[in-house]
């Protein structure tokens, strides 16, 4: 009798100890699971994120020391100092060479306008200039022409003297006003180290009045500048 619960009981042992070393399946099965979400969440979000090229920063050169009321103030006191102040040489020749032109105009119909002046005060009074003197000869030419014309080239050549010192007046403004532009707009504010330009050859359309029968096109330069 004491045999059979013996054995029992040792059966009974021995199936409690089995049961107590089996492995709990279930929480692994719900790290695992736990797991592979976590993994598949960030796969997601990795995937998602698009990939942005980095683009070359811009490199900028700041002149803050170029002072517009400088340019300004060398061209009033000197033509072309405004430019040359700017870096802009080539404006210089250009600046001359109207205020030259000008200059040769002023002298050139202030010489007629006296010549001419003379002439029409020596009619107006009969009398005629010492022969050798300065407007005998001018005298001589003149001899034929009407009074009334003489009287018109006399204002002819003052007008244009006139005109040509107001454009003396105008060319030296332009000329400052250039100085002020240049330095205020192109030297006072950054320059992008990205500019450049391009040259191509093109075919233009010629105006109907400049058309000829052997074509309508004429060649040309294109040019492109990229900021």
């Amino acid at each position: 009798m004491y045999r059979y619960l013996l054995f029992i009981w040792l059966l009974a042992a021995f199936s409690f100890t089995a049961a107590a070393q089996s492995p709990d399946t279930s929480a692994a099965k719900l790290k695992s699971k736990t797991d592979s979400i976590k993994v598949k969440k960030t796969d997601t979000a990795v995937s998602a994120t698009p990939v942005v090229k980095k683009e070359k920063e811009k490199v900028y050169h700041p002149d803050t020391l170029h002072s517009p009321h400088t340019a300004i103030m060398h061209s009033i006191i000197i033509p072309g100092w405004g430019q040359i102040y700017n870096h802009s040489y080539w404006k210089v020749p250009v600046i001359y060479g109207a205020l030259g032109a000008l200059g040769y105009y002023i002298v050139w119909n202030n010489t007629n306008y006296l010549q001419v002046l003379n002439v029409s005060l020596f009619r107006e009074h009969g009398t005629v200039p010492a022969v050798g003197s300065k407007y005998y000869t001018l005298y001589q030419t003149y001899l034929n022409t009407d009074v009334t014309q003489l009287y018109n080239a006399t204002d002819y050549y003052r007008r244009n003297r006139d005109l040509c010192i107001l454009g003396v007046f105008v060319a030296w403004g332009v000329n400052v006003i250039d100085a002020y532009i240049d330095a205020k707009f192109m030297n006072s504010y950054t320059v992008d180290n990205n500019l450049s330009m391009q040259v191509t050859p093109v075919l233009m359309n010629q105006q109907m009045f400049a058309q000829n029968y052997s074509s309508s096109y004429i060649p040309g330069l294109k040019i492109t500048f990229t900021f």
